[in-house]
């Protein structure tokens, strides 16, 4: 039985119950699927039995009997998330000789990873995806360190559409006014607003809505349009990232300060851990290394913080990046972006005026989902809390919305169609009068408790 987003309802078993695993579970089980967890902690496992429908077995997901107790033999989809990457791959392992599953998706946190992927694909052992989501994130980082500006930018339509995110301030030309008082043809000539966060609230906007100083405003743009949509939002590039503090000496930091170099960029980065600071000296060429707290005034002034093209706060502590970027931002660093691990946090992040953060648990999320779901959803990408969704689908020959003029389709409010990408490389953000033609890509912004009315609109056929 196919499922609203194009693709067959599955019974499907994830290995850990942290807070990545559960929410791939809960997205899965709001679309339908049969949804088992296998969770070694009795707690978390009381609790996931609370918040989600879903089958919680208590037992090591290394375990071979933990695992035919979940019912592995049957499942047709399985995802690795527990928090130990040998358990992962043990999992892995038992899967190959005990499940006849259609999908594998496994995540390693290892910077070893590209060895991993060799291993498993000499020995035959069959899995279709391995994510590693420090380097999903090193890239998402490294896409926005030459805009101060711009907190994100996502990619669609294979790259021919652009969405950013940048806070508007009090000075901003658009602080204080509605959507449709703004000039509208030079609004419609670099793009759209797709989405406003404000606070704790998601809104897909629509002409009456008043942007407020303090807002997260998502920006469609084509992508032949994006530096002239900067310019309309009063953002500018910086011509070159020359200097980029780095704190915190993970996996995360080594990966984007290898990078850096790589362009080279000078970069410092900041470790508290003395034996720390010697493994990655041994691993970085160019980058100066410092056994010191990067949280401290003294220390970043003494290393001339003052104008620094990026401040990268990584730590794995929440509290220690969030006071540092903005300590950073005191400093008049230009860029300042926070790793944050706890997803209540995003809100209150943005509100401090921490305009760039990211977050290891819905980039994991989004990628898994992203390659799970086949047939005519291409991606869809969660927003902080998972509050909104952009969501990009091929639209069907036979769905309601094919050949009616967009005024007429009568969407949910709380959605919005952000660009249409035809066949044969033509890209429209559409009007009222603009149709989708069968085999467009459509990329629409929704609030979450919006997205499952989408399925009689876009993706349902038309009965006879």
């Amino acid at each position: 039985m196919p499922g609203w987003l194009g693709w067959d309802l599955m019974k499907i078993l994830i290995a850990g119950g942290g807070q990545t695993a559960s929410l791939v579970a809960g997205r899965l089980i709001r679309e339908g699927n049969e949804v088992v967890m296998v969770e070694q902690d009795a707690e978390r496992c009381r609790k996931l039995e609370e918040s989600l429908d879903a089958k919680i077995v208590q037992g090591s997901a290394a375990s071979i009997g933990a695992l035919r107790k979940a019912g592995i033999d049957e499942a047709e989809m399985l995802i690795a998330l527990t928090s130990v990457d040998q358990i992962n791959i043990l999992f892995c392992l038992v899967a190959s000789v005990e499940s006849k599953a259609k999908v594998r998706v496994a995540r390693l946190r290892t910077h070893e990873v590209d060895n991993w992927r060799r291993i498993f694909q000499q020995a035959q052992i069959p899995i279709d995806l391995i994510i590693h989501p420090e380097t999903d994130i090193a890239e998402r980082v490294l896409r926005v360190l030459h805009v101060p500006g711009v907190s994100d930018i996502l990619d669609f339509a294979d790259g021919r559409v652009k969405l950013f995110a940048t806070n508007l301030d009090e000075g901003n030309r658009l602080a204080n006014k509605r959507i449709e008082e703004i000039d509208t043809s030079k609004l419609r000539s670099h793009g759209l607003i797709a989405m406003i966060f404000r606070g704790h609230q998601a809104i897909i906007p629509h002409g009456g809505e008043i942007l407020r100083p303090g807002d997260t405003i998502y920006f469609m743009s084509l992508a032949d349009d994006l530096d002239a949509a900067y310019n309309f939002l009063g953002l500018k590039t910086q011509e070159s990232l020359e200097r980029v503090f780095i704190l915190g000496g993970k996996q995360l930091g080594i990966e984007i300060a290898q990078q850096l170099e790589q362009k080279g960029v000078s970069v410092k980065l900041f470790e508290k851990n003395a034996e720390r600071c010697e493994l990655i000296s041994r691993i970085l060429k160019k980058t100066v290394v410092i056994h010191a707290d990067g949280t401290e005034e003294a220390v970043l002034t003494e290393e001339n913080i003052e104008g620094v093209g990026a401040f990268l706060s990584l730590t794995g502590h929440d509290e220690d990046n969030i006071m540092a970027s903005l300590l950073a931002r005191k400093l008049k660093a230009k860029k300042v972006v926070a790793l944050i691990n706890r997803l209540n946090y995003l809100p209150m992040v943005q509100r401090l005026g921490i305009a760039t953060s990211v977050s290891p648990r819905l980039t994991a999320v989004d990628r898994i989902l992203r390659f799970v779901r086949k047939g005519r959803v291409i991606s869809v990408t969660s927003f902080r809390e998972e509050e909104a969704e952009s969501i990009e689908l091929i639209a069907a020959h036979g769905s309601k919305v094919v050949g009616k003029p967009l005024k007429d389709l009568h969407l949910p409010r709380e959605c919005i169609i952000g660009a249409i990408s035809r066949p044969d490389g033509e890209v429209i953000v559409p009007r009222g009068e603009d149709s989708i033609q069968p085999g467009d890509r459509v990329i629409l912004f929704a609030l979450e408790k919006t997205v499952a009315k989408l399925q009689s609109v876009f993706l349902a056929e038309r009965r006879s």
